[in-house]
């Protein structure tokens, strides 16, 4: 494996594949505060043309977290078709992405090819690529899922509604569940974030929750982004629960921290097949973002794209519903700035498409970072044109309880109108049945939560 290139008469010399891969990373501040970020743009060229010449074989015979020191390597080890990955263990990554973007490739050859592809092999595609090749990729790949209805579906534009409350008030979430409804916003989940995490709380929640979709006869799912424990109690317990959440890390230290395992997932995923609400075949709800695995020292030196690629290695063993990267929550440390914000949604939203997952994003954004509503506009157009499958509706884009900025209910609503896109059919028929919406387009009802009332 030649880790040596020279660049403008100046040898580098990379010691191993976790820092060729770091250093091909597009700049990033979390890449920085590990100290492992490429010095200058040469440096980070050097380490492209590298990783470029680089085959897959390369990649899998030189593990950066042994399969033996971390379940998560375990899981996407076993995920590898071996027949398709013989067929193209000789490309080169650059052969790769020249694939992914070539005209032959469309959506069933890229779900095949897929299927012989470890996570960081799909990674290190994202690193050569431009925004507009990560676009483009992802534009080809469509992912239907289905829970009680179905979203993923070509020309289509789901939301979570996010009604959430700063003390888990019932009423209160209820009124901001309206609010979202009325604008069209909830074909993909009900999802709500828990203030307490107890079981009789999330069950409370649910309960609520079902009762609306109930008595509006609403074609969707509910769930409560409680921690997967807990809600496997709630459920146990009686709860109507058409989803089942967990946020997951790229690695087996990563996932601890989050207080779970693969052996707890495959727990929850067998209790939501006995006791689970909605119709299936997919029910789960997984959430990441790029940078969690950093902030519990369980980065194992790598880069945070590669260890946000090692997420979807994982969710795709359970075959879920959605998932969505959380792509600005963490902060400033991590993404400093609107650019990096963009290119980290850009890549996530790429490498789960490529994982074949029904891939989302929450457009958000902290208060202490160097960005503002008008590029999450910016990205959620961006996103839109890639295909994205949902993205999170907040009411006026400020989440009152985690305290953050993302995309507001209307602004999802302008993003279907102007990329030309719909609500789930399921959805959009229940929303002309309210008079919300009418050929495509939302009537003079809309926005109004009193026609719940």
């Amino acid at each position: 494996m030649n880790t040596k290139t020279t660049v403008l008469g100046q040898t580098y010399q990379f010691r191993d594949l976790k820092e060729v891969f770091a250093k091909a990373n597009e700049d990033k501040s979390g890449d920085q505060l590990a100290g492992i970020a490429a010095a200058d743009s040469r440096e980070r060229v050097a380490a492209k043309q590298v990783l470029a010449d680089l085959t897959l074989a390369d990649i899998r015979n030189n593990p950066m977290v042994p399969a033996e020191e971390d379940e998560v390597s375990r899981v996407i080890e076993e995920g590898i078709n071996e027949k398709i990955y013989n067929e193209i263990k000789n490309w080169s990554v650059a052969e790769l992405r020249e694939y992914i973007l070539s005209h032959q490739a469309g959506d069933n050859e890229l779900k095949r090819i897929s299927r012989g592809l470890s996570s960081e092999m799909i990674a290190a595609t994202a690193k050569l690529m431009s925004n507009l090749d990560l676009i483009t990729a992802a534009s080809k790949i469509k992912v239907v899922t289905h829970a009680n209805t179905a979203i993923g579906q070509r020309g289509v534009l789901a939301s979570r509604v996010q009604p959430n409350h700063p003390s888990d008030n019932v009423q209160g979430i209820k009124a901001s569940l309206y609010e979202g409804l009325s604008y069209g916003i909830g074909d993909a989940v009900i999802g709500i974030n828990p203030v307490i995490d107890t079981a009789d709380s999330v069950k409370d929640i649910l309960n609520m929750t079902k009762d609306v979709m109930t008595k509006f006869d609403i074609p969707t799912q509910n769930c409560v982004l409680a921690h997967v424990s807990t809600q496997m109690r709630a459920i146990r317990n009686g709860a109507p629960a058409d989803l089942i959440f967990q946020s997951l890390a790229g690695s087996e230290k990563g996932n601890k921290a989050f207080g779970i395992d693969v052996a707890l997932l495959d727990e929850a995923d067998e209790l939501m097949r006995k006791e689970g609400t909605s119709y299936g075949p997919n029910f789960w709800y997984f959430e990441t973002g790029q940078g969690s695995e950093l902030s519990s020292d369980a980065h194992h030196g790598m880069d945070q794209v590669t260890m946000e690629a090692r997420c979807y290695g994982l969710a795709r063993k359970y075959n879920p519903f959605i998932v969505n990267t959380v792509v600005g929550f963490i902060g400033p440390e991590y993404l400093y700035d609107s650019r990096q914000v963009i290119r980290a949604g850009l890549e996530d939203h790429y490498m789960g498409k490529m994982h074949g997952l029904p891939m989302g994003c929450d457009v958000c954004y902290t208060n202490h970072m160097k960005v503002d509503q008008n590029d999450m506009d910016n990205l959620g157009i961006l996103l839109s044109s890639a295909g994205v499958n949902f993205v999170i509706g907040v009411a006026m884009a400020d989440d009152v309880m985690l305290n953050y900025q993302s995309t507001s209910f209307h602004d999802i609503a302008a993003f279907r109108e102007v990329m030309g896109l719909r609500p789930a059919p399921d959805f959009e028929k229940w929303l002309e049945k309210m008079g919300i919406m009418e050929n495509g387009r939302l009537t003079a009802k809309a926005g109004d939560p009193t026609i719940f009332m």
